[in-house]
């Protein structure tokens, strides 16, 4: 009888099994253990399930066993961290179900955990129990023979139809031919005991306590068998060379936040890096990434000897710190200033912790990516981008894996993705991982070494010592791809240095996921309070700057309160995908950064008054604008709205005699429409708008009624349910028609409000329109007092405007996309992100949609689209439960986007003109920074890191190109071009200001 290929390597799979039953030699149970003090039997219940504990324990090697034969294996019911103490000192580990055994050194150790009921993705353990804990003494040949074996039947199964398969599994079974192997009843039926066949049985016989193990000339049988296999896997290698190479790095994604709350992060990566470093002292060879500046910030706290273990390590090459920003943050909705502080603050870090500074952009897992990334990367010090995600779209496939990301600019980083269909970025060196990974490597033919990071993941853990080991052992085989540690930026290094570069395909632009498009808008109260809290901070640091500007102190640092801004964007706690936990956390993190802002606006604009010509004793409104452009100004004072005539210039102070201020002309308010010189919007009975009429253009701007409801109850994935909206959400719609009352609230003279009450089910939405005296957008202030679960409501709006493309605000720039479907790729684009505005403009005309909180944005045919709310019930039962509030507005306007200032009323809706009330100063206008030239935007004006003095930032929002003259205060000088990091760069000849460009420069005194 003649046995198929695949029928052989299921023979040796069940062979294999066996011999993992005689592993252990001999194994001693560890007694005594204490749970809080209290004891605990083996086997017994947790008595309590919540919040940390603590397990103890000692141990006592048997005096016959060898140190480097014995291993202590723990299943404790949880995540842990355990630590052995002995004389020698003391060593810690990570615990999970991945990592349950450990190396002995000393012949007397206690051990001590801190444990919590959780598994790695915090599922909760429902009766966690001390399942396992003992000694064993294992037998070393045993287990790489079984090993050896086992990754044998894998190649084996995985090359299919390579003509080294049948080599492959004779030399395997000539192995297993050679043992000599033990078959005494008594023994063998105890070792099998727990074989899946076996635990089937009705009732299976009394099982020997103690089973024996090999004995000596077993143990030389096993020893000579595995040699020899080694000996033809060699052989064959050189008859059959490998194919292809992977770099292999250590790793262990950890979610800042996700599925567990952030006091569960801080554990989580104790644990972890514990385990890496126990690691690299067991595979000297072995080399270990971990991005994230905050998590070693955390361990500087949490465990200052781990922290001076990791500086060590990184020293010796053998720990990689990357990535260079201060988390992995989401990065479709982050402002262009929080790219920057993100990798200001995060190399910054790195170097003076560490003393080194990031190459690589390290970002497997966020959901989509910024065309202002490339640029910002660049001026950060990094030429290098690593992502995985690109390979999660679902409807066309992202054509490169090694190839140049070119953002707004033309700016070029150096990017590379895998496809390793066996967990992605958390993967393993087992052949089932590195042969598919290779084969999926697109571009061999112009390079020849894919990456691999390998680790479990997501919730930490990292890699095992089975994965270095299968690594090793794989070094021997043939046909297979050649496995070498490698440190991230070496990789990278070697890319640049052996790739011409015109043999490099370019993607230019975002790189859109065709995926988890609702995390755009999920969690939309923690949104907005990151939303406010970044302008805030932007805003009071250019407030104190001006401040400085006219002859007060240099501004204090924010880099506190920005810090828990940077935390917060981390990708699953900004996209709404995590757990209820930690929005509590976020909102209370960003309620403080956004107090923090606002403190330091008040006390900027004091410094500001200070500063000014004191005379008079007329009531002065001060007004201060923290923007690039002239401004009306429009804002609240003690709570009432105030948009008199006149303007505030750019970066500028405007101090005016409040008696002499008048209110602009023209405003008119009734149930049924609002009014000023610029527009008039007439309202239907439904609540809907029925005209927005442009007196500047002359011509209506809608197409149909604006400011439709919808409500969507068929926003229910198929999977992913705070990540995804499907493309068949449209399906079950309910237009909210229904208006429970219509009253005008407001009626001037300087803004006029009319208010509607409309429900849905168990929710109520309350909209007041309103309409400042000198603006020209209709805003729509929302309160939501949201009871309903898996709904979407969004608002849509007919204009009348035909274009082929919509303009989408994003950082520092502003991107077009398609309002067709007439390729999959356009079709896929049913929900994008957009920053402050998304506006649709033919020539001459145009309507854009602003806001100051959203981010989920659709312009399909003539229909702009915004998502107001989603309710998802996991991994957050009651995301978005409640009460929120929110303002979006619509604007027409002559020309562009760019020509007709939907920027600037963007940024107005966002940040409004600062005002303070004062007396004793004298009326006038004030300029301490005058900024000339092409029209830009601030990116910052913040006091610099170092050396005094401050940092002016500006780019170019539209991808236009002029010239730009900077003229600082008296006693102020412009002084040298510098990057993101603040450091003097050289700039090639050309325009002030290039498209899409990000520009610094340091402001000196003298």
């Amino acid at each position: 009888m003649s046995l198929t290929i695949q029928q052989r390597i299921d023979r040796l799979n069940v062979r294999v099994l066996e011999l993992g039953f005689w592993r252990e030699r001999e194994k001693v149970a560890i007694d005594g253990w204490t749970f809080n003090g209290e004891p605990i039997a083996l086997g017994a219940d947790w008595p309590r399930r919540e919040g940390v504990v603590h397990f103890a324990a000692k141990a006592e090697v048997p005096p016959s066993w060898p140190l480097e034969e014995t291993r202590l294996i723990l299943d404790l019911g949880g995540e842990s961290l355990v630590t052995l103490k002995g004389e020698a000192g003391q060593k810690s580990y990570g615990h999970d179900p991945y990592h349950q055994e450990y190396p002995v050194t000393e012949r007397h150790f206690s051990i001590e955990t801190d444990s919590v009921a959780r598994l790695p993705f915090g599922e909760p353990v429902p009766e966690p129990r001390l399942v396992a804990a003992r000694l064993a003494r294992i037998e070393p040949s045993v287990h790489r023979l079984r090993l050896l074996l086992k990754q044998v039947a894998e190649v084996a199964r995985l090359l299919g139809e390579h003509e080294v398969v049948p080599h492959l599994v004779g030399a395997a079974e000539r192995s297993f031919a050679a043992l000599d192997w033990p078959s005494a009843t008594s023994d063998y039926v105890a070792r099998m005991g727990d074989y899946t066949q076996q635990r089937s049985i009705w009732q299976l016989p009394a099982l020997k306590s103690n089973p024996d193990g090999l004995r000596q000339d077993h143990r030389a049988s096993v020893a000579a068998a595995h040699d020899a296999l080694v000996a033809e896997l060699r052989a064959l290698k050189a008859r059959f060379p490998q194919q292809g190479k992977l770099g292999i790095t250590g790793h262990a994604h950890i979610d800042l936040a996700w599925l567990w709350p952030y006091d569960e992060t801080r554990r989580k990566a104790r644990r972890t890096f514990h385990t890496a470093l126990r690691l690299m002292e067991q595979f000297p060879s072995f080399v270990f990434n971990q991005s994230t500046a905050a998590y070693y910030a955390q361990i500087e706290e949490d465990d200052p000897a781990l922290f001076a273990d990791i500086a060590a390590a990184v020293q010796k090459g053998q720990w990689e710190t990357i990535g260079g920003m201060w988390v992995e943050p989401d990065t479709n909705m982050p402002t262009g200033e929080s790219f920057v502080r993100q990798i200001l603050y995060g190399q910054r870090y790195f170097q003076h912790q560490f003393g080194v500074r990031h190459r690589v952009c390290w970002l497997p897992d966020c959901f989509g990516f910024s065309p202002a990334l490339p640029q910002l990367l660049r001026q950060g010090g990094m030429d290098s981008f690593f992502t995985i995600k690109v390979n999660w779209s679902e409807t066309n496939r992202f054509p490169h894996d090694l190839f140049f990301w070119e953002g707004l600019d033309g700016s070029r980083v150096i990017a590379h993705t895998f496809d390793n269909p066996l967990h992605g970025y958390n993967g393993s060196t087992e052949p089932a991982a590195i042969i598919p990974t290779w084969k999926n490597f697109r571009r061999k033919d112009i390079h020849d070494e894919s990456l691999l990071a390998v680790g479990y993941g997501d919730g930490g853990g990292g890699t095992t010592p089975e994965m270095l080991e299968r690594q090793a052992q794989l070094a021997d085989f043939p046909a297979v791809p050649a496995l070498s540690p490698v440190r991230v930026e070496d990789f990278y290094a070697r890319i640049h240095d052996n790739v011409p570069a015109e043999k490099i395909p370019v993607w230019s632009g975002e790189i859109y996921l065709e995926l988890h498009r609702a995390t755009l808008t999920t969690q939309s109260h923690t949104k907005r309070l990151h939303r406010h809290a970044e302008r805030a901070l932007i805003t009071a640091e250019t407030v104190a700057s001006l401040a400085a500007l006219l002859g007060g102190p240099l501004p204090d640092s924010l880099e506190p309160a920005w810090r828990k801004v940077l935390k917060n964007e981390f990708h699953d706690i900004l996209p709404g995908s995590g757990i209820r936990e930690i929005y509590e956390d976020a909102e209370r993190e960003l309620g403080e950064a956004l107090a923090t802002g606002r403190e330091a606006q008040k006390a900027g604009l004091a410094a500001v008054a200070a500063q000014l010509p004191k005379g008079g004793s007329a009531e002065v409104l001060v007004a201060v604008n923290p923007d690039l452009h002239a401004r009306p100004i429009r804002c609240e004072i003690d709570g009432a709205p105030f948009a008199p005539e006149g303007t505030v210039p750019a970066l500028g102070i405007a101090v005016l005699d409040r008696a002499g201020l008048a209110p602009a002309e023209g405003l008119a308010v009734s149930k049924a429409s609002l009014e000023n010189r610029f527009v008039r919007a007439v309202l239907n009975g439904d609540g809907t708008l029925a005209s927005l009429y442009d007196k500047r253009a002359g011509r209506e701007a809608l197409a149909g009624r604006g400011n439709q409801l919808w409500a969507y109850a068929m926003d229910k994935p198929r999977n992913w349910d705070a990540w995804d909206i499907e493309d068949d959400y449209a399906a079950n719609g309910q237009e909210l028609t229904a208006v429970e009352a219509i009253e005008v609230v407001e009626t001037g003279p300087h803004r006029v409000a009319v208010r509607i009450v409309r429900r849905f089910r168990d929710s109520t939405i309350t909209q007041t329109l309103r309409l400042w005296a000198n603006s020209p957008r209709l805003e729509i202030r929302t309160d939501l007092d949201w009871h309903d679960r898996r709904v979407l409501l969004r608002t849509l709006t007919p204009v009348a405007v035909r274009s082929d493309y919509a303009t989408f605000e994003c950082a520092f720039g502003a991107v077009s996309r398609s309002t067709r479907d007439n390729t999959s790729w356009e079709s896929a684009q049913y929900e994008v992100p957009a920053h402050r505005f998304a506006d649709l403009s033919e020539p001459g005309f145009g309507v854009a949609i602003l806001n100051d909180a959203k981010y989920g944005h659709s312009v399909k045919g003539n229909v702009l689209g915004l998502s107001l709310v989603r309710a998802p019930i996991y991994p957050d039962p009651l995301a978005d439960e409640g009460e929120q509030s929110f303002t979006y507005a619509l604007l027409p306007h002559a020309g562009s986007w760019y020509e007709g200032g939907v920027r600037e009323e963007a940024l107005d809706l966002n940040q409004p003109v600062l005002a303070l009330a004062a007396t004793g100063l004298l009326p006038g206008s004030h300029q301490p920074l005058a900024i000339e030239g092409i029209a830009a935007g601030l990116g910052g004006l913040k006091r610099a890191e170092e050396g005094g003095g401050l940092v002016l930032r500006v780019y170019e929002p539209a991808g236009a190109r002029g010239s730009l003259t900077i003229k600082p205060a008296t006693g102020w000088r412009l002084g040298e071009t510098v990057n993101i990091l603040e450091e003097p760069v050289s700039r090639a000849d050309g325009p002030d200001l290039k498209p899409f460009e990000v520009r610094s420069w340091m402001l000196r005194k003298g």
